[in-house]
């Protein structure tokens, strides 16, 4: 206890945010063991999503005194990996949260003391936009602070490489150990300022995502909502410019407001956070509405059913709607790659072999879908995953929900002059492929024992794996921790071809696939099943049964 406190007091005496110093020194007094220990008794870790959680005093939170540390052994581990490291770029940008601004600001100062040219966003942008800029400026790196669609209370730090994607192994650990080297909290010095943006790097992103078209077309009308994001300016910019006129923003919305004050989660999939969108598309005579969430990096797409309620698309049928109009109508190439993720639809390779293009699979996160793209010898089509990522071309080599909505537009656009709709659309799939459709089971578990417990139903699954679900048998699973997969009739084992990683997956003799991975980004255990049947209704009432069995199976 000595000690914690010792190491507490003197990460609050360093702490340049007199608002966390403040509270950090109201835990230190206040003497509560637990609270101390929350706050100071670990480091939030740094991984391949750079880092993310809760605003607060200590290292344990988000905050200046963290971000400042964390900036200097980003700018450490890149003097060591890249030649003439005091003449490369590095690109930062904010997003609306609280605590996003003075965090790149901190990053810019730490980083210019460091000898780093910074190039830096004067005003909030989209991760997208951040992306983009990487590599167009031919930075070494970028860094985008933001906690995308995480609830109010959090932000995050979101590092990037030369190729503008997310680090990967080995970068993520080599700057977790940098973190771990510094000593006490850098205090930058400098009276300069980072270089803005070019206005040529704007224009270049624009140009390139309206060049992704494959037929242009306008007229459907459409609500957006930016979720109090920073989506708005820079979609309604790429909007006007391809000529899609009728889209209608939720007012209350539209604009950055770091306390999200119309919305419990600022995320699209959350249960009515599109319920202002709604009530907006029921007044304007909206066909559809699309979403991005605060950073603008996912596209969420919802329409009306036939019994008029407005229904939100999943992020699989965006993905497969996306994937069937590029490579039905875009440019032919053998070599043409599309992408998914072990958790995202199996309908994609389906559509890419009725197509004659090549689709891969990786793990969980747009690193991964990026990094696959930059290794392939031929054009990259599209990327998704199902919790509503896609990334079409190269332009961005991660997320980007403001090209994909311009595509999505274009799309409907085009189904509306023939009296369709994207639900026509996917009934098409439907037809061709076999429906498809997935549900998901996440269960948030807090704190320590959260995290033993999400570790207790992964060594659940693994030591003792289910035989059969809902009634059908389990015929073949594969750990990607171990990398190997199993034939559960005839005990034949393969290789999974694949990186390591904290995932069980199980195939049940219908076809039904079942998942399971602790979140990267949340304290959640995830599930994720998908079914396959004749119609959707059949697929929809499988998925369910086997859901409820799963949560039976792993006692949660």
């Amino acid at each position: 206890m000595d000690d914690m406190l010792a190491q507490a007091q003197e990460w609050v005496d360093s702490d340049p945010d007199p608002v966390t110093k403040t509270a950090g020194q109201a835990i230190i007094d206040g003497g509560d063991p637990e609270a101390l220990s929350e706050h100071f008794g670990r480091r939030l870790a740094f991984g391949t999503a750079g880092m993310r959680g809760r605003l607060g005093p200590g290292p344990n939170r988000m905050n200046r005194a963290l971000v400042r540390r964390v900036a200097a052994a980003l700018g450490n581990y890149l003097m060591n990996r890249v030649e003439e490291p005091t003449i490369q770029a590095i690109v930062i940008g904010f997003d609306g949260r609280k605590g996003s601004r003075p965090f790149a600001t901190d990053t810019a100062r730490i980083l210019i003391d460091q000898g780093f040219k910074v190039y830096a966003f004067d005003e909030v942008c989209a991760t997208p936009q951040l992306a983009h800029a990487i590599t167009c400026l031919n930075a070494v790196a970028g860094v985008m602070v933001t906690a995308s669609h995480n609830p109010p209370e959090d932000n995050g730090y979101k590092v990037y490489w030369s190729n503008g994607a997310q680090i990967i192994p080995p970068h993520d650990a080599g700057i977790s150990a940098a973190l771990d080297a510094i000593d006490g909290c850098p205090k930058p010095t400098t009276t300069l300022t980072p270089s803005a943006i070019p206005g040529a790097v704007w224009s270049d992103y624009i140009d390139r995502v309206l060049a992704l078209r494959v037929r242009p077309s306008t007229g459907v009308r459409a609500v957006y909502t930016a979720m109090h994001g920073v989506g708005w300016i820079p979609l309604h910019a790429i909007l006007s410019a391809a000529g899609h006129t009728d889209i209608h923003a939720v007012p209350e919305q539209r604009d950055p407001n770091g306390d999200f004050p119309t919305v419990r989660f600022p995320n699209p999939e959350e249960p009515g956070a599109l319920d202002l969108a709604i009530e907006h598309a029921q007044s304007v005579g909206a066909d559809l509405i699309v979403a991005n969430d605060p950073d603008a990096d996912r596209l969420a797409v919802a329409l009306q059913n036939s019994d008029g309620l407005w229904v939100r698309l999943s992020g699989n049928q965006v993905g497969s709607l996306l994937a069937e109009e590029l490579l039905a109508h875009g440019s032919v190439d053998p070599r043409r790659l599309v992408a998914t993720t072990i958790v995202s639809t199996i309908l994609l390779k389906k559509i890419a072999a009725h197509h004659g293009a090549v689709c891969g699979e990786t793990l969980t996160g747009f690193k991964w879908l990026a990094n696959l793209a930059l290794a392939h010898d031929g054009p990259f089509v599209l990327g998704f995953e199902e919790a509503l990522g896609y990334s079409i071309g190269d332009v961005v080599r991660d997320k980007d929900g403001l090209s994909a909505t311009l595509l999505l537009l274009d799309l409907a656009s085009n189904l509306k002059t023939r009296g369709l709709t994207l639900w026509d659309a996917l009934e098409r799939l439907d037809a061709r492929h076999g429906a498809h459709r997935s549900e998901q089971l996440a269960i948030k578990l807090d704190g320590e024992t959260g995290a033993r417990a999400i570790e207790g139903v992964m060594r659940l699954l693994r030591t003792q794996p289910p035989s059969e679900l809902a009634g059908s048998a389990v015929t073949y699973m594969r750990d990607l921790s171990t990398g190997v997969g199993m034939d559960c009739r005839t005990g034949a084992s393969t290789p999974v071809m694949l990186p390591k990683s904290n995932v069980m997956e199980f195939t049940l003799d219908d076809g039904t696939r079942i998942l399971a991975r602790p979140s990267g980004t949340e304290p959640k255990i995830k599930f994720y099943v998908e079914a396959v049947a004749s119609t959707g209704l059949q697929a929809e009432k499988r998925a369910s049964e086997v859901v409820v069995a799963v949560r039976r199976y792993a006692r949660l």
